[in-house]
């Protein structure tokens, strides 16, 4: 008897899990259905991030390079993966080295950007960074693997939460990533991944109240629409200047400035 393969399901990652999409919606990209994501979906997403926000935000510098590498680890092991649901070899080791570059960084981040600064009175003064909160990041459509990890690990290493919506046209690498996430101990929540028409995510995620900040790098034409409505909250709007820098880190965080008297 000929054995019928098992067909793989491309679902969202929310929370640490694969749901479909609550619509019971998909669209065909890349000769898959893949689900496409409703605006619920959306907003549990947010809510998913939330939630994790303040165990990841509070986890050590170490711990959150540590859990870096090991996402690097999982790519390496998932290489052949990726490599078939983008643009090929080059960009999957592109890819993992780039997570692993800014795993390196998760450890000098306060010591490269912030400061003792000097103070007319009996005080000491310090300026340290601390993570912004809940990230909407837009990914670009291309590269889909590459894309995406540019603006999704800046984020994290940094302490954030992030709710991605991957690329439109190439979203299987996205989910092949999720796997990779799944297995490489960051706590539940604090990368999700969302699959579906962009223009129909990204402004429920650019108006959402409990949105901290949010990564147009992958919107195409005119975002003066999606600026506006994160405008309605205060939300910080930053998109990807350069390929590979501890100041693409330094969008997704605070600097908060401490004040202690000397002596006491």
């Amino acid at each position: 008897m000929t054995r019928l393969p098992v067909r793989k399901t491309y679902k969202l990652f929310v929370g640490g899990a694969f749901p479909r999409s609550e619509s019971g919606r998909t669209y065909e990209a890349e000769g898959q259905n893949v689900a496409r994501a409703s605006r619920k979906d959306a907003r549990d997403a947010v809510r998913a991030a939330r939630g994790a926000f303040a165990g990841w935000s509070r986890a050590t510098a170490y711990n959150r390079g540590q859990v870096l590498y090991r996402l690097a680890e999982m790519m390496e092991a998932r290489a052949t993966d990726l490599t078939a649901v983008c643009s090929g070899v080059d960009e999957v080791d592109q890819a993992v080295d780039q997570v692993l570059w800014y795993a390196g960084w998760a450890d000098k981040l306060s010591q490269v950007l912030g400061s003792t600064n000097p103070v007319a009175g009996p005080y000491f003064n310090f300026t340290i960074p601390e993570p912004t909160g809940v990230v909407a990041v837009i990914a670009p459509d291309e590269p889909a693997l590459g894309g995406l990890v540019a603006r999704v690990a800046p984020a994290i290493v940094g302490g954030n939460a992030v709710v991605a919506v991957a690329s439109e046209t190439h979203p299987l690498a996205a989910i092949e990533l999720a796997e990779c996430v799944a297995t490489c101990d960051l706590p539940a929540g604090v990368l999700n991944v969302l699959t579906g028409h962009r223009d129909e995510l990204a402004p429920v995620l650019a108006g959402h109240m409990d949105v901290n900040a949010i990564d147009l790098t992958g919107v195409v034409g005119d975002s003066a629409e999606l600026e506006r409505a994160a405008a309605e909250n205060v939300k910080r709007v930053v998109r990807q200047s350069q390929d590979q820098s501890p100041w693409e880190i330094a969008k997704f965080l605070e600097l908060k400035t401490v004040w202690h008297p000397i002596g006491a």
